[in-house]
């Protein structure tokens, strides 16, 4: 190779390696700017014809609503301390037609639309309230699933289902009020999940959705599994409404079995939580066991809503499950009524802990570490907690590693050193190779926590989708994904165009 020639090879191989360096930082900065962070919004002119389409479009009674005490209840909650906005309209569709119309209408005059929650945008926008779409559509007893709307809530399909004799229930059980549509959108779990699992298992077969287009989506059929493609319903699963509006959910049931329940006391936390995972590797058919400190046990005493009192110790409520009542006998023996009154005591224990501050507040936290971490935590948090002077009660799943705090508080200086105990919570749960949020989900109170948690890559991963089905940045803005940070060079805009 003549001497010219190999320095035409070698300037070609150089300016080819630096083309490719730039293009790969080209496309790394797409990625992680270039993602709807801020909704591309109309303007005021545009929402008030956003408005006026919407009344002319859902001409049902009571399908819109610009009332001040409606905007003021679906922009603002009492139950969290974070900025709060009302919406610029509430709209209640009552089918996915309806809902195809209003994000149709959303996307052509650029009307931030929410799949309605407790928070408005600042800019305004359009909150979906799906509340009327809560009917049960479809029961197949033979395999075992259940097709409803979004707004129908768990504890009506158990109670339908029980009601018509048929021996399944839904055993995801979070919160009380709790929707299939949230708790698919929240990836939540409850007390069962160390039985059954959480809404990131297979309990959600399949899912009707309205994407930011207006397109309408089916993600698969209603076979018990299949391998054909992408699993899509996991996309959507703890998308907290921010890729698309379900309409529609096929639920997989279980068979209902015999239950029993029974509570023991501990001289500590570390005894309680030995005991309940030997319990658990020892195979026994657990259903749920719950860890309450003794200020759980004195809260729930002090509220009276509880039929009997408690000794005031460290304490584990647990549930048994076996294949008839004679099984159960030899775990324990009590009644029915006896069990359920016992549960509810648990399942109370919010609104009980409340009660140990007279006109005091909560702040609800929740996170999840391995189970041989659970006890380092528990003992690290409730230390922080003693330090900083919050009365608080901690409850744990703690079968699985999950737990809640619930500092409580009444001055708004009291309130800033609950926020940083939950920060601290936070940052103390990752270390242990935990996660921010074991069921609640992220919103946003946890999306600053992402990064530290996933990594940027996972994150900017999740931006990408975001991107790709979203462009516009209208389904619930400013929930899950982190914000960007801060631009290096002042006047640049972190967030693309």
């Amino acid at each position: 190779m003549s001497p010219t020639l190999a320095s035409l090879v070698v300037g070609a191989s150089i300016a080819s390696g630096a083309l490719g360096y730039l293009i790969a930082q080209q496309r790394h900065t797409a990625r992680t700017q270039d993602v709807p962070d801020c909704p591309k919004c109309g303007s005021p002119n545009d929402f008030q014809r956003a408005i006026a389409e919407l009344r002319r479009t859902l001409t049902r009674q009571g399908s819109v609503s610009t009332d001040a005490g409606d905007l003021e209840g679906h922009g603002f909650s009492e139950s969290d301390y974070l900025p709060g906005a009302p919406h610029s309209i509430v709209v209640y569709p009552e089918s996915t037609e309806d809902v195809v119309k209003i994000v149709k209408i959303a996307t052509k005059y650029r009307a931030t639309n929410l799949e309605g929650h407790f928070r408005g945008h600042s800019s305004g926008g359009i909150c979906v309230d799906l509340n009327h779409m809560d009917q049960i559509l479809e029961i197949h007893e033979d395999d075992s699933d259940l097709v409803c709307q979004p707004a129908a809530r768990w504890m009506d399909i158990n109670d339908v289902l029980k009601k018509k004799g048929i021996p399944l229930f839904f055993p995801i059980d979070p919160g009380p009020g709790a929707t299939i549509g949230g708790m698919l959108s929240t990836g939540c779990s409850g007390t069962n999940a160390v039985r059954y699992g959480t809404a990131k298992g297979e309990w959600f077969l399949n899912a009707t959705v309205v994407l930011p287009s207006g397109e309408v989506i089916k993600k698969r059929r209603r076979s018990r599994k299949s391998a054909a493609g992408f699993d899509v319903t996991k996309l959507f699963v703890g998308a907290e409404g921010t890729l698309g509006i379900v309409t529609e959910v096929t639920i997989r049931l279980a068979p209902v079995l015999p239950t029993t329940v029974a509570v023991v006391h501990f001289p500590d936390m570390r005894s309680a939580t030995a005991a309940s995972i030997e319990v658990i590797n020892q195979g026994v058919g657990i259903q749920c066991v719950e860890l309450l400190d003794a200020l759980s046990m004195k809260a729930t005493n002090n509220c009276g809503i509880s039929s009997r009192k408690w000794l005031e110790k460290d304490s584990l409520f647990s549930k048994f499950e076996g294949p008839s009542q004679a099984s159960l006998k030899e775990t324990a023996s009590i009644n029915e009524k006896e069990a359920e009154d016992i549960w509810q005591d648990r399942k109370n224990l919010y609104y009980s802990g409340l009660s140990l501050v007279e006109g005091g507040r909560g702040m609800t936290t929740d996170v999840c570490v391995p189970v041989s971490k659970f006890l380092e935590l528990i003992y690290e948090t409730k230390k922080d907690l003693d330090q900083v002077g919050l009365v608080s009660t901690i409850v744990g799943h703690v079968g699985d590693g999950n737990f809640h705090t619930l500092p409580l508080f009444k001055m708004d200086e009291e309130l800033e050193i609950a926020r940083k105990a939950a920060s601290r919570i936070v940052h103390r749960v990752i270390a242990l190779d935990g996660t921010c949020t074991g069921e609640h989900g992220v919103g946003l109170g946890k999306k600053q926590y992402l990064t530290e948690e996933l990594g940027q890559g996972t994150v900017d991963l999740m931006k990408t989708v975001k991107r790709s089905i979203d462009p516009l940045g209208l389904f619930n803005p400013g929930k899950l994904y982190p914000d960007p940070p801060p631009s290096k060079f002042p006047g640049r805009s972190t967030t693309g165009s």
